[in-house]
Parts: structure tokens; C-alpha cells; sequence
């Protein structure tokens, strides 16, 4: 890829040799790249009107690869008397080789010449590259093909947010002219002029070419619905499967504005793509198509984004022999957004002023004193995950059984549901989408694919395979899905049959496989993070193991010594070899006579009870297959974690259960984070790339332990890392935090706290307990600072009695506190998807923090009803408890990734997601100080330790600095991931694409753990990047105040002059921060101490 020219190639038409197509990666490949300025010029003079569509066809044939463009307009029309609207098709004209060092697209003056009844452009003549040197006076004639497709729609008026019901008929007729080609280096004067408007035609329908039916399709994202209709373009039947007839099928669409799109191409000759919504932009063009060439596969797409260039996606195919005739792909880049509203992460209005502000009588009134010190320099927990409580919710949270989404599939068990976990694709939607265990993925085959199968298909992505979005850095890249390169299967599966789900824990699940829904279990997946084989229990069944990519070869190796386990290596028509390891109950079971019937269908003999193991064997990596051979047989089937903290340093293990030959030491998978930190040793040569999280490595152990330095020091004061917490400003720093507080409290903090938004409302109150500290702390105004106190503890106390707009509900069917909002609205997304288990960690953490520092200026109100109540917020989102009977462990912290997922019970063809890393930073920080101050030592180290394992978390995979190389060195540019989901990074927001949103979104709240996870020489680097050199200034509204507080880890004094200055524009606050908590932050960071 790195010694040739693709934009060279495809751009201008040049011609790739033989040599070439066999340096090309194994399929898929994927590239990205854009169109030379010149070219980008000519397709701009169409870009301008919004009717025509640019379309490009990549034919390969005998070693040779062209590109060819062409341009088709709808045109509304009349024909006998129906409304219709026509679709004109014709070619767009290229150099040849010759001409390419101009880059210039040289037109034919015929080209200009249109009639009323055909439409022609010059055609390219399938050259060699040498003889276009030479040849430069004749050409032979070639036949232009115009296509003009007659649609007709009939719309049918349906009630409000229903979808349009769409019949088109598509009528195709071809019809042939003949052409002479001007010479490569023809004297013709290059016109300039902009094509002329095509006069639409009717149809001509004595032709001979057979008319296309196809039907509409509902295309869906996770909020938008949209119907598209489709114009499908066919070749000239022929059984004949050279190059010349290799173009099995196009579809074009292009969808209006806010829409995105997920064709189905079916082609003449069975291939069938399946794609998700390639570009997510507004007002994007796109157009996808199939090519079957000889042994090659290839799937391109053209793209024309608002405000972008064009780009083309290109995944290239490798030799397969024989090619499946109807492989699936599928690239999804579409962002889902359901139960993702498009609200900025604070409110717009600060609120005024509710009236003078009466300060405490100190003469009458007894001030409390605070707590014990919200920082300890050790922490000693012998167990960190100590029950905080197994009680009911507090009484004044009622509690119903039912929730908007059923428990699909989902077997009894005593541990409540984990809705945030790894494998809720398993139990939600279709029960189709991918789960990641990493390095592979998994996913219900469902009948879909070439082998059509109802198995378990298995999938592991190489990062030469990704897909990326456009620019440098690039906006996104995304692993490809529905790859079915390994499916375990039963011949007793088919399409009456069902899957279900048990035995869910935070690291495990096991995914059985029904023959029908009445019917016993044929097979069991034990799916556990980071397993190392991906394993079958099979139970009388008929094992059938197939492929949608083309097993070329099926190699017996032999039974493993001192085993029952029989191994067969598998090579697929991408080039990959993956180890097949089947291990019988009996030893009278003949595990030597799996058999290789075709190129997706490998069969055994019935009656099998036993399991079947699937690894990939890693094409760059030495003596891997004999580390697989040696743990084959044996698989994990859970895991439990303990943990314990000493001063300063935090422990944790990760202990894995066993099935199968118990003997053997286990494989797993590591993440980068878990190497960094591992003590336990066991680290193998074996590494497969992951899909977020960069290569894995294999570790040979039953249980690891793995050790963090804690942020012990870190309480509610600003801390950096040289000084620790600091306490102490200057005199002129204090008088300008006290005079922000005295203005800030007098604001109308009920108006701002109780809102319909349990998110919004944490902020509120988040803000002026910020407000409260650092005017006693830092201020050193106890009257000020308790007069504000007294508000605060009243309006949090509308919250403890549940009387907010919408009040907390403990809900049974899943196990949680959620608020009531979408269960009065109906609206699933409604305060960013509380109800369905949505960014809980977000939310309840502005709540904990608020009341420990509540409950540190007053010791006295950590009475039992408000501690209970602190508590029942933590059991939701991070209990610490297994046998909790009301809560799930740990449900949105992962503690094999190192970091929390936000997205709860929505189906996801790319997983879970999390979208703010500091969000989930100020969720550890607030269960730490929480326990601090309650005095829950153990709270307050797995606190600790959750926020050391999410800083080096985030620096991995979240921040990069430019020596980052985890990542993808095309990506580590954007600084921040933006979205993190299990399958692909996108560079944006929910709510907006502004660069200080996708950057501060990982930024707020700037508080004292900031300077922790973010490290100086990430923001520095990030500053430089986006908002140096006087870029802050333009930033509008409360995300200036945010990048000037997020300044202030690098440059207090800058950050100081802009917050203390006292003519400070507050519309440059965001409505969970103050100017109070800003000028005390500042100024302690080094502004002005």
C-alpha cells in the first residue's frame, strides 16, 4: 500500500498490474484517501445541483484495475399523464495514463452534445499502461452504455410519526451508441462550462433489457427512521463470470438531511452486502456497490459530506478460491443515538438572583465543626468490596416490577442484572448484534451470511482491516462487522431456532443455543472477558462448523499428547489460519473424522457431548501455536475479582473458574492497561489486535494481580501531583472568592436543582456544594460559607424525600433506582435515557460528591436517612457487593477495561459506549470522598483504586499524547477519542461536533482529580492543537470557561487573569460551574497562592 498510488489509480483512471492486486492485503482491506483538488473541482460543477449523484465504478479484470464515473440525475417528469421521475445515467469521461501528471479531466466536445433522446459521455478503453504511451492517434471504438430508469412512487398519507409507505416500480432500459475516443494527447480545447441540463426522456420500453422490481426498505437509525428508495442498475445477463459481467449490482441512494442510510445489495449473482449507514454526516451522498472479479471481491464507496471533500472507502479483497457468492460485510459508522438526546451536558441558564442574602447569626447560632480531614495520606482496606448495605431501597422510594424493556431470553437467577455489561446485545433487540470479548467478537448468525447459518459466528479484525473517516487525524475509524470468519454450529439449528442467556455476572455470560424454543440446549458458549478461545459446550448435537469467508483448507494435526483433544488448523480464503480444538466427553467419540465438505461447511459425526475451541493463530507471532496447544482443553467460565489497598498502593485480582480439562493453565487476553500493571507474571508471545484497546496479549494463568499507585492525597481542595492537595491562596484571591460566593449564593439555587433531569439537577447542586467548600476552605468565610450550607442541605433534602419533578423509582424487573420521567413520558431518552440504565454513573455522582461535602461542613446530617439514601445511589451504579439482592455488581464500572460504560439497555451494532471520561473520573472521586467522610474505609479505597485504574485507562485509550501507540497513529491526531465504543471511535459528540465540545466533554468538571488523569503533557499538546494562539477567545458561551479552568493544570496564571478579572462576563460560565470554585481553582493551582 505504502509503494503505490492509490489516489493516483483510482482518481485518473491509471491501471494496477498483476504484481500489484497480489500486494494487497488480505480481505478485507480498508484505505480511505481523497480525491486529488482537481478532480475534486470537476465533481464540484455537479455537486451544485442537489438532483445529480456521482457514482464510481472500480472493475478489475486480468490484473488490471480502472475506475470509472458516471453521473445520474432524477428528473421529475410527465409520462402518460403520471408524475414519474426519471433517472438519467450517463458516463463521465477520465484521462488516460498519459494525461494523468496533469490531473486534469480532459473533455470531448461531442461530450457537450445532447439530444432529446440519448445521453453520452466518452468511455475509457480498458488500455495497458505502455500502450497508452504510445498509442496516442487512434483508438477503437467502445460502446457507451446510457441507462434511463423510470420510478414511479405512490405515497400514502399515514397519522403523525408514522413512516411513508413506498412502492417503487424501476423500469431499465439500455441502449448502445459508438463513440470514437479523443487521443491522449489531443489538442481538443478543455471547456469550462459546466454541464448542460439533461432533457429527460420516456422510457423505452420495446427494449429488450427486463425490467427491475424492487421494494423500498425501512432504514432505521436508533432515534431517526427514514425510507429511502432505491435505483438498482443490472448488468446484461450472461453466464459467463469474466470481468465483463463482474458488476453483480449498484444501488444508489441519496438521503435528505439528518438521515442516514443501511442498503441491502442484492446482486444478480447472489453476492450480498449487507452495510450500516457508511458516513454519518448530514446531507451525505453515498453510493455502495458489489464487484465480483475472477477471485476478487471488492467494496468500494464514494462519499460527499457538507463542508468536506470527497472521499472513497475501499475495502480490497484477497484471492479466494472459490469466492463466496454472497458474502456479508458489514461497516457500521452511522451514530446511534437513541436514548442519547442532543443536550449539551449543562443548562444554558445560570438562573438570577432570588433575593438578598441573609447571612447565619454567628452570635446565636453554633457552627458545626467540619469532619475529619477529606484527605488521608494512606489508606488500609483490607477488603474493598465490603457490602455497603443489602437492604431494601429507602422506604420513601417506591418500587414497581415492570420495566419498558422485557427480559429477553434471559434465564432465573438470584444475581440481579448487569444492564450495562458486555453481552446485553445478547438480550436486547434482535439478539443479533456483536459482543466483544476481546480480541474477538461473537454474534448470533441468525440465518444471515453466505452459510446461511444459525450458529455462533466468530470474528477477529486486524487494524489493516479498519475503516476511517475523512481527514488527518482521521474523524473515526471503525472495525468491520458480520465478518462470520469461524461459526460453531449444530445441524439441528435453523430458523425455528432461539438463543437465551444465564448465569450473568460482570465478567461472564453464558449464551445457550436452542433447537426451538421447547427444546433442551444443544450448545453453551461460556463467554468470559479476555477469554482465550472462544468455546462450545455442545450436548448430543451434530457439530457443524462453517464459514462465510471460505475455509480453503482443513489440515488434521493429531490428538495432543496426554489428552482426548483433537486438533485441526483451518485456512480461510482471507489468508488467516484458525485453530480448531475438539475435545469429546467420551473417548469413544471419533474426533478425527470432522470433514471439509465446501467452503463453508465442515462436518462431524452426530452425537457429540463435549467442546469445540476456536483460536486464531497469529500470522507475525513465533511458537504461539504450540501455547495453544499447550492450555487447549480447558476454558474459563467466570471470574471473580478481590481487592485491598495498603498506604498507598492498591491491589486487585482477577480469578478465573475453570471448565474442561482442569488441569491445564488457562489462556486469557490482556489489555495494554492490565500489561502495564501486572504482577502476576504469565505473559505469552501470543498477541491479537483488539478492536478500541490495541493489542492484546495472551497470559498464560488462572488468576492475575495487578497493582496501582493510589491518589491517597487527593480530597476536595485543587491537587497536582508535585504539591498535593492545597489548601491555602493568596489574601488577594481570597477576597475575590468570597466577593463570586456572595453574588453566586444569592442565585435561586431551588431553580436550579430541581429539575425534570436527575443529570442536570446533580450539576445544580454539585455547583454550589463547590461553591459552599471553597468559601470555607479557601475563602476562609465560615458565615458566608454556612449561610450557604444551609441552602444547599434544603434543596438536596427535596432529592432524600423523593418530591423532585420526577422522583426515583426502584425498579425489580432489572434492579435499579431509576427516574420515573420515561415512564410518564414514554420518551426512552428523556433525561439522556435514566430510566433504561443510561450514564447512572454520570448522574448520581454530582449527588455523592454534594453530599460529602455536605456532610464534611456538618458532620451532623450524616444521619441514617441521609446516608442510607448517599448509599443507595452508589449499591446502583457501582455496588460493591456479588450477592446484593437488589443490585448488580458494579454496574457501570468494567473492571477489565479499566473504565465505565454509559450506555444501558439500548441494543448497539457497535456496543457500549461511554462518551466523557472526566464524568466517570468524578464518579471514582465521589464514591472515594463519599467514603472519606462517612467513614467507609473500604468505600473509600475501591474509590481510590477505581480512580488510579481509569486514569492509566484513559491515557491508554481515552487522552493521547503523541507517543501514544496503542491507538491507531492515524487517530492519536484528535488528542481525544471523543465516543469510545467497544467497536470504533468517532472524534464527535451526541450533541454537536464543536472541537470544544469533543474536547471538553473529556474536561468537566474540572476538578481536584483532574490534574491526576489529565497529564500536563496531554494538555499541553492538546491546547496547542486547538486552542492556542489566542483560538480560546472565539469559543461562545460556558465552554470558555471550561477550557480557560482546564488551563489552569498548565498555566494558573493565565487561567487566573481570566477569572479574576471583575468585569468577568458569567454568560462564560456553564451552569454546573461558578466563578467562585473557578477563581479558588485557579488561583491554588499556581494563579495566586
Amino acid at each position: 500500500m505504502d509503494t503505490f498510488s492509490w489516489k493516483k489509480a483510482l482518481a485518473l483512471g491509471a491501471l494496477l498490474t498483476s504484481s500489484q492486486l497480489q500486494t494487497v492485503s488480505a480481505y478485507p482491506r480498508v484505505s480511505i484517501f481523497q480525491f486529488p483538488e482537481q478532480l475534486e473541482q470537476e465533481l464540484a460543477q455537479r455537486d451544485a445541483d442537489p438532483e445529480a449523484q456521482l457514482n464510481l465504478l472500480y472493475i478489475a479484470e486480468n490484473g488490471q484495475v480502472r475506475a470509472h464515473f458516471w453521473e445520474t440525475k432524477l428528473v421529475p417528469t410527465v409520462v402518460d399523464g403520471v408524475t414519474q421521475t426519471i433517472t438519467v445515467t450517463s458516463q463521465i469521461p477520465f484521462p488516460d495514463e498519459t494525461s494523468s501528471t496533469r490531473a486534469v479531466v480532459t473533455k470531448k466536445k461531442a461530450a457537450a452534445k445532447k439530444t432529446s433522446t440519448t445521453i453520452s459521455r466518452k468511455a475509457i478503453a480498458p488500455t495497458k499502461k505502455k500502450a497508452a504511451v504510445k498509442k496516442t492517434t487512434r483508438r477503437k471504438k467502445k460502446k457507451t452504455t446510457t441507462t434511463t430508469t423510470t420510478t414511479t412512487t405512490t405515497t400514502r398519507k399515514r397519522p403523525a410519526k408514522t413512516r411513508k409507505k413506498t412502492t417503487t416500480t424501476t423500469t431499465t432500459t439500455t441502449t448502445s451508441t459508438t463513440k470514437k475516443r479523443v487521443p491522449a494527447k489531443s489538442t481538443t480545447k478543455k471547456s469550462s462550462a459546466k454541464p448542460k441540463t439533461t432533457t429527460p426522456v420516456k422510457p423505452n420500453t420495446s427494449a429488450t433489457a427486463k425490467p427491475v422490481t424492487t421494494t423500498s426498505q425501512s432504514l432505521t437509525t436508533r432515534r431517526t427512521t427514514s425510507t429511502v428508495t432505491s435505483t438498482i442498475t443490472q448488468p446484461p445477463a450472461t453466464t459467463d463470470r469474466s470481468v465483463s459481467s463482474s458488476i453483480t449490482s449498484l444501488i444508489s441512494l441519496t438521503p435528505s438531511a439528518n438521515q442516514t442510510a443501511s442498503p441491502t445489495v442484492v446482486a444478480t449473482s447472489g453476492v450480498r452486502i449487507t452495510p450500516d449507514s457508511l458516513f454519518h454526516q448530514t446531507g451525505a451522498r453515498q453510493i455502495l456497490s458489489v464487484l465480483r472479479s475472477g477471485q476478487k471481491l471488492w467494496l468500494w464507496h464514494l462519499g460527499k459530506s457538507v463542508g468536506a471533500g470527497w472521499s472513497l472507502v475501499v475495502c480490497f479483497g484477497h484471492t479466494m478460491a472459490p469466492v463466496p457468492l454472497d458474502l456479508q460485510i458489514s461497516v457500521h459508522s452511522s451514530l446511534e443515538t437513541s436514548g442519547e438526546p442532543s443536550s449539551q451536558p449543562f443548562v444554558t441558564s445560570l438562573g438570577t438572583s432570588s433575593s438578598s442574602l441573609s447571612l447565619i447569626d454567628t452570635a446565636s447560632t453554633t457552627l458545626p465543626s467540619t469532619s475529619m480531614a477529606p484527605a488521608r495520606p494512606t489508606i488500609n482496606a483490607a477488603n474493598i468490596f465490603a457490602p455497603i448495605g443489602s437492604g431494601a431501597p429507602p422506604s420513601q422510594i417506591p418500587q414497581r416490577s415492570d420495566h419498558p424493556v422485557a427480559r429477553l431470553g434471559i434465564k432465573a437467577q438470584s444475581q440481579k442484572l448487569s444492564t450495562n455489561k458486555f453481552y446485553a446485545n445478547f438480550f436486547l433487540g434482535n439478539q443479533n448484534q456483536p459482543t466483544w470479548t476481546h480480541p474477538y467478537s461473537l454474534m448470533w448468525a441468525k440465518g444471515q451470511g453466505v452459510a446461511q447459518s444459525w450458529g455462533m459466528s466468530i470474528s477477529h479484525i486486524e487494524r489493516g482491516q479498519l475503516a476511517y473517516g475523512e481527514g488527518d487525524p482521521a474523524k473515526y475509524f471503525i472495525n468491520p462487522i458480520a465478518i462470520q470468519s469461524v461459526i460453531l454450529s449444530a445441524q439441528e439449528l435453523g430458523n425455528q431456532s432461539v438463543i437465551t442467556t444465564d448465569s450473568l455476572t460482570a465478567f461472564s455470560v453464558n449464551v445457550n443455543m436452542q433447537a426451538t424454543a421447547s427444546s433442551g440446549t444443544l450448545i453453551t458458549f461460556p463467554l468470559v472477558q479476555g477469554m482465550g478461545f472462544v468455546t462450545a459446550r455442545y450436548s448430543n448435537a451434530s457439530p457443524l462448523i462453517q464459514s462465510s469467508v471460505s475455509v480453503l483448507s482443513l489440515v488434521y494435526s493429531g490428538k495432543l499428547n496426554n489428552t482426548n483433544t483433537f486438533k485441526y488448523k483451518a485456512g480461510l480464503g482471507d489468508q488467516t489460519t484458525w485453530l480448531i480444538y475438539v475435545t469429546p466427553d467420551s473417548a469413544s467419540y471419533p474426533g478425527n473424522t470432522f470433514t471439509l465438505v465446501n467452503g463453508n461447511n465442515i462436518n462431524a459425526t452426530s452425537g457429540f457431548t463435549g467442546i469445540i475451541q476456536i483460536a486464531k493463530l497469529p500470522s507475525s507471532t513465533s511458537g504461539s501455536e504450540s501455547t495453544y496447544d499447550s492450555t487447549a482443553g480447558v476454558y474459563a467460565t467466570s471470574a471473580q475479582i478481590s481487592g485491598s489497598t495498603s498506604g498507598t498502593t492498591g491491589t486487585y485480582s482477577l480469578a478465573f473458574s475453570k471448565g474442561g480439562n482442569t488441569a491445564r493453565t488457562l489462556l486469557m487476553f490482556a489489555l495494554p492497561h492490565h500489561v502495564q500493571s501486572l504482577t502476576s507474571g504469565g505473559n505469552t508471545n501470543i498477541q491479537l489486535q483488539t478492536t478500541t484497546k490495541g493489542l492484546a496479549t495472551g497470559i498464560l494463568s488462572d488468576a492475575w494481580t495487578l497493582q496501582e499507585s493510589l491518589p491517597t492525597d487527593i480530597g476536595f481542595a485543587p491537587w497536582t501531583p508535585e504539591d498535593g492537595s492545597i489548601n491555602s491562596v493568596s489574601t488577594t484571591a481570597q477576597q475575590l472568592i468570597v466577593e463570586a460566593a456572595s453574588s453566586e449564593l444569592t442565585q435561586d439555587i431551588n431553580g436550579q436543582t430541581n429539575l425534570n433531569s436527575m443529570y442536570f439537577s446533580g450539576k445544580g447542586l454539585a455547583k454550589f456544594a463547590a461553591i459552599v467548600y471553597a468559601t470555607n476552605d479557601l475563602g476562609k468565610n465560615k458565615t458566608l460559607a454556612y449561610t450557604g450550607l444551609q441552602r444547599l442541605q434544603a434543596a438536596f433534602a427535596t432529592f432524600v424525600n423523593n418530591k423532585q419533578i420526577y422522583p426515583l423509582v426502584y425498579e425489580s424487573a432489572w434492579g435499579g433506582v431509576v427516574s420515573t420521567a420515561t415512564y410518564s413520558t414514554g420518551d426512552a431518552g428523556f433525561d439522556f435515557g435514566n430510566t433504561y440504565y443510561n450514564d447512572h454513573h454520570f448522574h448520581y455522582a454530582y449527588f455523592v460528591y454534594t453530599a460529602a461535602v455536605i456532610g464534611y461542613l456538618d458532620p451532623t446530617w450524616l444521619n441514617t436517612t441521609n446516608r442510607e439514601w448517599v448509599n443507595t445511589l452508589i449499591r446502583d451504579f457501582g455496588n460493591p457487593a456479588n450477592d446484593d439482592p437488589y443490585y448488580p455488581f458494579s454496574r457501570g464500572f468494567d473492571w477489565y477495561h479499566g473504565h465505565s460504560w454509559a450506555k444501558g439497555l439500548f441494543e448497539s451494532a457497535d456496543g457500549k459506549d461511554q462518551e466523557s471520561s472526566s464524568e466517570d473520573s468524578m464518579a471514582a472521586w465521589s464514591v472515594k470522598m463519599w467514603g472519606s467522610i462517612s467513614g467507609d474505609v473500604a468505600t473509600e479505597g475501591r474509590g481510590a483504586l477505581m480512580l488510579a485504574i481509569q486514569a492509566r485507562s484513559a491515557q491508554n485509550y481515552y487522552l493521547y499524547t503523541s507517543d501514544n501507540t496503542v491507538q491507531p497513529p492515524r487517530y492519536i491526531g484528535n488528542k481525544v477519542a471523543g465516543i469510545l465504543f467497544e467497536n470504533k471511535m468517532d472524534h464527535t459528540t451526541y450533541f454537536g461536533a464543536n472541537i470544544e465540545y469533543i474536547q471538553g466533554i473529556h474536561m468537566i468538571p474540572l476538578m481536584p482529580f483532574s490534574p491526576f488523569t489529565r497529564t500536563k503533557q496531554f494538555i499541553t499538546e492538546e491546547w496547542n492543537t486547538y486552542f492556542s494562539n489566542g483560538r480560546v477567545d472565539s469559543v461562545a458561551g460556558g465552554w470558555r470557561g471550561i477550557l480557560y479552568a482546564n488551563l489552569a493544570i498548565i498555566d494558573p496564571a493565565t487561567a487566573w487573569s481570566f477569572f479574576s478579572n471583575r468585569s468577568f462576563d458569567v454568560g462564560l460560565l456553564d451552569g454546573g460551574a461558578s466563578l467562585t470554585w473557578y477563581r479558588a481553582w485557579s488561583a491554588a493551582l499556581g494563579g495566586s497562592r
